[in-house]
């Protein structure tokens, strides 16, 4: 059997290590830079490598990404045609995004923010108690992680609804499809939570011209990737107030410098890039899988459109 290459800056090889060779006996599992023989490398899980790197293996089968996320490896500009791109659908990821968003949506709702701001004023005021079914919560993609967290925030009793390249059937969500149907999307948001892949359609997506599109104090949630939000007009528009608050998740560089202005606007709480962390436990069922599927010569599970990048 080839050897399978574990490469990540994040990530720790012992965990994965483990996990699969208990799933594969006898697996062949290398963790850079103790790669060996490049030419031995069929199968590499990554996250993050630099430009370059993955043309280094001439026997390459597969890359699987070490998250949902596979927008790092398309950015190498000499990325191998041949290989299979596959992405990691993991169950215990989709639960702690779930987590997350309800946490945004639901401290939002309550009023969180203002609350805090009492408390750092020592001022003892109840606000208006809000309405659950009249709060309109919005999520910016349907894939495997969006469809959960818009499923668990519904199940509250929010009204939710989706937007998506393709239109979705989901109990309890209403959706929105294509470019046609996304300013009647924003226009209904009152939470705009954003779990959408990083594709050159949605690069700088979430901008000053989307966020006008919401009604005025909307609140943005974003998980997706950082590179889809343009930071300065997030900013403008919360100064303005025609935004409430943001959560971000998710940053153009990572990790955020520390005199970004972001750390200290007072609407706006930043999260390290921690909503969804992978678990080489829960993982690496699906990535054995498609280990032995892919040097069998069979058909990988969750491979990704090298056109659509998703």
């Amino acid at each position: 059997m080839p050897a399978v290459l574990f490469r990540s800056p994040n990530d720790s090889s012992e965990p994965w290590r483990q996990a699969l060779s208990e799933r594969i006996p006898g697996l062949d599992f290398r963790a850079w830079p103790n790669v060996g023989d490049p030419a031995d490398i069929g199968f590499a899980l990554v996250w993050k490598v630099p430009p370059s790197f993955l043309k280094e293996f001439p026997n390459l089968k597969a890359i699987c990404s070490l998250g949902q996320g596979v927008d790092h490896i398309f950015a190498d500009p000499e990325l191998p045609r041949g290989p299979h791109i596959l992405r990691l659908v993991d169950p215990w990821m989709g639960r702690a995004m779930a987590e997350w968003f309800l946490l945004q949506v639901l401290r939002f709702h309550r009023q969180g923010p203002d609350y805090e701001a009492q408390q750092r004023r020592r001022e003892w005021k109840q606000l208006p108690a809000p309405e659950t079914s009249t709060r309109r919560v919005g999520f910016l993609g349907l894939g495997a992680l969006g469809a959960e967290a818009a499923g668990k925030v519904a199940a509250l009793g929010f009204d939710v609804a989706g937007w998506s390249r393709t239109r979705k059937s989901l109990p309890g969500i209403t959706s929105y499809a294509g470019p046609e149907e996304l300013d009647a999307f924003l226009a209904r948001t009152d939470i705009l939570c954003g779990l959408l892949p990083l594709t050159p359609e949605t690069t700088d997506l979430m901008d000053a011209s989307l966020f006008a599109k919401l009604p005025k104090g909307a609140f943005v949630v974003n998980a997706g990737r950082g590179a889809q939000l343009v930071e300065t007009d997030l900013l403008a528009a919360l100064d303005s107030g025609h935004l409430a608050g943001a959560s971000l998740d998710v940053f153009r560089t990572e990790p955020l410098p520390s005199d970004d202005p972001l750390w200290t606007h007072p609407k706006v709480q930043v999260w390290p890039h921690v909503s969804a962390l992978t678990n080489a436990d829960s993982g690496a069922d699906q990535v054995a899988e498609n280990i032995r599927r892919v040097f069998a010569g069979e058909t990988p599970i969750n491979s990704v459109d090298p056109d659509r990048q998703y």
